[in-house]
């Protein structure tokens, strides 16, 4: 076999040899470029002298036209100076004589429409058409007048005489092509200044242009220098504006002639030339599309054009012929060499291939007895060292397998692969499980031996065994789980259920396997599970419900049933697995706990509504024994026995009328009537007016009140009154527990967490540390007031319903040096204005 080249050696002459087709196809597409190349500079030279050419002869129009406008002008104005001198002679300047003189003028100046004199008011005092004698003009319409004798050049006015500016009658409309140009030239007479008006016939002067020209594909236009067109051989209306032309924007007044090439009257692109006037201010413009100068100047070349175009595509095709024939004959030789180092590469490959492969491979002859075996069996030998070349195939597999080797190395076997589940006891370093497949190998008819291969299936069969355990464990886990469980396929057959499941329904399992749930539950119950199955595949994720289940006593149960998809090995749904608790008697404990407290609230309505109503009957006879009572004491003064006995009653009437306002209070709070408006206020005012209302109190027992306020404003969002009933209970409090002569402090500040700390602190007695939490129940008092400084024991109840309705705290704590001191806390400002907020009952 011949040896392919190694890679060094061989990468050098490939890399020549395909030099030569990549340098003979870029000489060849060189060559064509260049002569690509050279032909289109050729003919853009050329190109560009016919532009050349025509530019010159734009310019010889255009100087040819100038002259002729120029001379046709400048005749007039001689007339016009003529007629002037006329009118300066008294004994001849009379309308008659002047007409005459002026239609005689006229015969001799083709070039005119008329002739006229006109007054500055526009009657027209003389003229070649007798028409227009006496007829009065709208001057303004000539254009500017002269103010001088110099004649000078008007507007281009629509029409065929004066009668079409006349003001006196009316006119058919000219077309918009037939007008004149007005030449004017201002006298003095003795009568006053006149205007001497010659009508030059434009259509005259674009005639004798088109003459001059003579070639369609040309035009020439006549201008005023502010751009207004006089005329046009071509379509252009006259008096329209040409000042956007690039003869305007570009070259006047700067420059009196040129040649020019770009957009022109026309939108497209032009070649033209312009020449002003020498005398008058008039300009004379010559074009022709720059895209029939070009389609002349191909016509001209095109078989020129032709050649150089077919001499290209010859270098081109002849280099592509030149190139593919070397790049074939390169390819062959590559393909030779491929081909070579391909089977070279095979050949390793198949013994890299042979060296790793996992699996056993050998070869027997006729008789079974190996001849080889590839190096993972060699390996597999191990320590051994038991030599295998030569040994019979039959003594290696287990003694009780070896008939069926036998069979499979029997020649008259018509099998073609045969294959079988071995073991192999010998010739490898432990016993291993194979899955042996042999191939009888022939030359001719005649079988000269096998080629064969076994896999080792050894650890592949010990993790069926373990699967096999682990689901018989998983099996007997879930027959021993006390939650019913089942598993449906996606028709909605069961596939398997457990033992709580056929103990809670009293069936067996072949009652249920292969069943629809059709056969233990009723239609309107299969619907609702129907129903919640399509959910469970809509959501894709478990779900929770509860259900009835009718049993077939007729008993029902209440069950909460939890439902997950199981996704198959190709990831789609192949079942539902679904397990179920029996939640009657949690239900029924439920609805007996609810059917309780509904009991429980009827009985504390009614218990409030009952306060409610005896309170506010107990008012009236408390209001007219407490006027009665002060009444008496006032008239009984002098009778010190009968007054104390007014007093004594008017001081029990006091206090039962405020245990009645307390437990009204107390009646709002649980019948939850009261509502409570937030807005926001600063509360240093309703502080200070708190303080203000409980002086009498305060200087009756020589108190003192250090009110500690900040300077800037304490703002939240409050109900006023009940936040001073609040501060007004603490401080009241307060008051009856402090000695006389002692010092109450009250203060209010922001804390770290923007939230409003108010505190109220004495120097009394304390409260004890087991009642510091009781205290704000209702009707519970401190036994520190023993000695009937307390009240009803309903204040400080009502003060922690109100803050927890502001969403507020209030609490109390005792102060080291003596006394108690009651914290209120408001929250920050983060809810609405006005929030009716209700007084829900006390606990």
């Amino acid at each position: 076999m011949r040896t392919p080249p190694t890679s060094r050696e061989s990468r050098a002459p490939r890399e020549r040899r395909w030099s030569r087709p990549r340098w003979v196809f870029l000489g060849g597409l060189m060559l064509a470029v260049l002569m690509l190349a050279t032909s289109v500079a050729i003919f853009m030279k050329v190109r560009a002298s016919v532009v050349e050419e025509q530019q010159k002869r734009n310019a010889l129009y255009a100087r040819v036209l100038e002259n002729y406008v120029t001379r046709s002008v400048d005749t007039v104005a001689l007339s016009l100076a003529g007629i002037a001198s006329d009118l300066g002679v008294p004994l001849t300047a009379t309308s008659k004589a002047i007409s005459s003189n002026l239609r005689q003028i006229l015969v001799s100046l083709p070039q005119l429409r008329s002739l006229a004199v006109i007054q500055l008011n526009g009657v027209v005092t003389a003229a070649s058409d007798e028409a227009d004698v006496g007829r009065r003009v709208d001057v303004a319409r000539l254009g500017p007048l002269p103010s001088s004798s110099r004649p000078a050049i008007g507007s281009y006015v629509t029409g065929r005489g004066l009668s079409s500016i006349a003001l006196d009658s009316r006119v058919a409309v000219s077309p918009g092509a037939i007008g004149f140009i007005p030449v004017m030239q201002r006298v003095r007479s003795a009568a006053g200044d006149v205007i001497v008006v010659a009508l030059l016939h434009s259509d005259g002067l674009v005639r004798q242009m088109r003459l001059t020209i003579d070639d369609p594909s040309s035009r020439a236009a006549l201008t005023g220098f502010d751009g207004r067109l006089y005329g046009d051989t071509a379509d252009a209306i006259p008096g329209t504006s040409l000042a956007d032309h690039t003869v305007f924007r570009n070259f006047l007044p700067r420059i009196e002639h040129a040649n020019f090439e770009g957009p022109g009257i026309d939108p497209d692109d032009q070649t033209g030339a312009f020449r002003v006037s020498s005398a008058w201010p008039l300009v004379v413009i010559v074009e022709r599309p720059l895209q029939t100068v070009t389609s002349a100047w191909l016509r001209g070349v095109r078989a020129q054009l032709v050649a150089a175009a077919f001499a290209v595509l010859v270098v081109v095709g002849l280099t592509i012929v030149a190139s593919r024939s070397l790049k074939a004959r390169e390819e062959a030789r590559q393909g030779r060499d491929r081909l070579l180092a391909k089977i070279a590469r095979s050949e390793q490959e198949l013994s890299v291939i042979v060296r790793s492969v996992q699996e056993f491979l050998f070869r027997t002859d006729a008789q079974g007895v190996l001849t080889f075996v590839n190096a993972h069996w060699m390996a597999a030998i191990g320590d051994a060292q038991q030599p295998i070349l030569g040994t019979r195939l039959e003594d290696v597999v287990a003694t009780r397998e070896r008939p069926r080797v036998e069979a499979m190395l029997a020649p008259a076997s018509s099998a073609g692969v045969r294959t079988a589940t071995l073991t192999f006891w010998a010739a490898t370093d432990h016993p291993r499980r194979v899955d042996i497949a042999l191939v009888p190998l022939h030359d001719g008819s005649r079988l000269i031996g096998f080629a064969g291969s076994a896999v080792d299936i050894t650890a592949r069969e010990e993790a069926e065994a373990r699967l096999a355990e682990q689901l018989a464990f998983m099996a007997l886990l879930q027959d021993l789980s006390p939650l019913p469980t089942s598993m449906r396929d996606m028709s909605g057959r069961y596939v398997d259920v457990n033992r709580a499941w056929l103990e809670f329904f009293g069936l067996t399992r072949n009652d249920v396997v292969g069943r629809e749930k059709s056969c233990i539950v009723n239609d309107a119950e299969r619907r609702l599970h129907d129903e919640q199955d399509r959910r469970l595949s809509a959501a894709g994720r478990p779900i929770q419900y509860e259900a009835t289940f009718t049993r077939s006593d007729g008993g029902r149960r209440d069950m909460l049933i939890n439902k997950v998809l199981v996704p198959g090995r190709d990831g789609r749904p192949q079942g539902i697995l679904s397990t179920f608790m029996d939640v009657t008697d949690l239900r029924d404990a439920s609805r007996t706990t609810q059917e309780a407290r509904e009991a429980a609230e009827e009985a504390s309505r009614v218990k409030s509504e009952f306060i409610a109503n005896v309170s506010h009957e107990l008012r009236t006879p408390l209001q007219s024994i407490i006027g009665f009572s002060e009444l008496g004491a006032g008239r009984m003064r002098h009778d010190a026995l009968v007054s104390d006995m007014f007093s004594d009653i008017l001081s029990s009437g006091q206090r039962m009328l405020t245990l009645v306002n307390d437990l009204l209070d107390v009646a709002k709070i649980e019948s939850a009537v009261g509502t409570i408006h937030l807005e926001r206020t600063d509360l240093r005012p309703l502080l200070r007016l708190v303080v203000r209302e409980l002086a009498p109190l305060i200087d009756a027992r020589h108190l003192v009140v250090d009110l500690r306020l900040p300077t800037a404003p304490l703002s939240t969002k409050v109900d006023p009154f009940r936040f001073q009933q609040v501060v007004r209970n603490v401080l009241a409090n307060a008051i009856r527990f402090s000695g006389v002569g002692e010092t109450i402090q009250v203060g209010a500040r922001f804390a770290s967490d923007r939230s409003i700390h108010i505190w109220v602190r004495d120097h009394g007695p304390g409260i004890p540390a087991d009642e510091v939490e009781d205290i704000f129940d209702a009707f519970v008092q401190s036994s520190k007031t023993k000695d009937g400084a307390g009240g009803t024991g309903l204040g400080l109840a009502i003060c922690r319903k109100i803050l927890d309705v502001h969403r507020g705290t209030i609490s109390a704590r005792n102060v080291a040096g003596g006394g108690a001191c009651f914290d209120v806390l408001l929250p920050p400002n983060d809810f609405t204005d006005t929030v009716p907020g209700v007084l829900a009952e006390l606990a």
